[in-house]
């Protein structure tokens, strides 16, 4: 039997880092933000939808999509957000789906799910546990800032933009504390699966 489990955390939360150890054990790792990516690429049936919808102006010269156009709108308004997550996310469901369908028949013991919207899309009932990695909103801004090049207020308004890492914790299986040190944040993520019995090591 394969556990299933939901990887989530806020942006820049450290939730890349946590997926990036976890695939270091040889744990399937299935990433909605590569899927997204994946499913965006020129001719794909969200691409036509997204250009169809928003226009030309979240285009490059050469036809690809502006992602930083198109987040310049998603992030300052919310009805735009949701026509793009009604066209991407049923998209990058199916291919997360068809990827996971692949471990499983596998044998494999342990699939984790790298889903950032892992709550706010309530998609938590499709896995059997979840585990959030949590920052406090102070070092949270700081990395983002620093990651993206972005002001205080930029980085406040996308942190804004998904639901506060508060109401996550109440609704996660297991909490990785990631304002500690890559050592902290490593044991935690090693006891979560022994604790669960699919540890590979």
């Amino acid at each position: 039997m394969t556990l299933i489990v939901g990887l989530t955390g806020g942006i820049a939360s450290g939730k890349s880092t946590i997926s990036s150890y976890y695939q270091s054990l040889n744990i399937p790792i299935i990433d909605a933000d590569i899927e997204s990516r994946l499913a965006v690429e020129k001719g794909e049936p969200a691409y036509i939808k997204i250009a169809a919808h928003f226009g030309k102006e979240v285009l490059h010269s050469d036809g690809t999509l502006n992602r930083q156009k198109l987040g310049e709108i998603i992030f300052s308004n919310e009805e735009e957000r949701r026509v793009l997550n009604s066209i991407v996310h049923p998209d990058v469901r199916r291919r997360m789906e068809e990827k996971q369908r692949q471990a499983v028949e596998a044998g494999e013991k342990v699939v984790i799910l790298d889903i950032p919207l892992l709550f706010e899309n309530k998609l938590n009932h499709t896995v059997d546990r979840t585990i959030l990695v949590y920052v406090d909103q102070d070092t949270q801004i700081a990395r983002l800032m620093k990651r993206n090049d972005l002001s205080y207020e930029q980085a406040l308004k996308r942190i804004n933009a998904q639901m506060p890492l508060q109401e996550k914790l109440a609704l996660a299986d297991e909490v990785i504390n990631n304002n500690g040190s890559m050592e902290e944040s490593i044991h935690q993520a090693n006891r979560i699966l022994k604790k669960w019995g699919v540890s590979p090591r």
